[in-house]
């Protein structure tokens, strides 16, 4: 038998459908079905020092409760696709996770900061060519460098765009529904900071005087 995915839309309907109805069974394999995403989510924005105390499963665990407890309500209204609805509880325990950490006395700017690198190192792989021939190596390190530089100077919203489209890979019309944007509005920030990116990258490539 084919396993279940999270891109199999009518058994999540219908998983969906059971587990608001009371059917625990199928409320288990809707949330596992998305477990390994919101984890991943989870993962990418959890400061490290938070990290040495709280597993990011830990986290998706707590929204998994939160999402169980107001299943049914959500089920009658929908005021949002599922995976999005599950995304954006899993970002308020996040959150209150950072909450907690701050009030006991950690420092707030530096935390932004480390979670705002650990993003940028990883979308800057996504972004920069993956040549990795000798002759290329140093470019590409360079590259990778003022990728990141050019990253850190983006608007956080603009960023996060970026971080939820080329490593969570959701698509445009989940990231609009999470953000509570419009598709258009989802397009272009990314639009702008691919841009941003590409006159980073065009100022600094192969014979460039820059």
């Amino acid at each position: 038998m084919e396993s279940t995915t999270p891109n199999d839309p009518a058994e999540s309907e219908r998983l969906l459908v059971a587990a608001a109805g009371g059917d625990q069974g199928a409320l288990r394999c809707l949330l596992e079905m998305h477990r390994g995403r919101l984890r991943r989510m989870v993962a990418l924005r959890l400061d490290s020092r938070v990290a040495a105390r709280v597993d990011a499963s830990d986290v998706v665990q707590e929204a998994m409760f939160d999402a169980a407890r107001k299943l049914a309500d959500y089920e009658r209204n929908r005021p949002l696709a599922f995976y999005p609805w599950l995304h954006r509880l899993t970002a308020d325990r996040l959150a209150d996770v950072h909450r907690l950490h701050r009030r006991q006395g950690r420092d707030v700017a530096r935390e932004e900061c480390a979670e705002a690198d650990a993003s940028s190192w990883l979308l800057a792989d996504r972004l920069v060519a993956a040549d990795t021939t000798p002759g290329m190596a140093m470019v590409r390190e360079e590259q990778h460098r003022r990728v990141r530089s050019a990253l850190a100077e983006l608007a956080p919203r603009d960023r996060e765009v970026l971080v939820m489209r080329h490593i969570e890979d959701l698509s445009v019309g989940e990231i609009a529904a999470i953000l509570d944007i419009s598709e258009s509005a989802v397009k272009m920030r990314h639009l702008r900071a691919i841009e941003r990116i590409r006159e980073v990258l065009e100022r600094y490539s192969p014979g460039s005087s820059s």
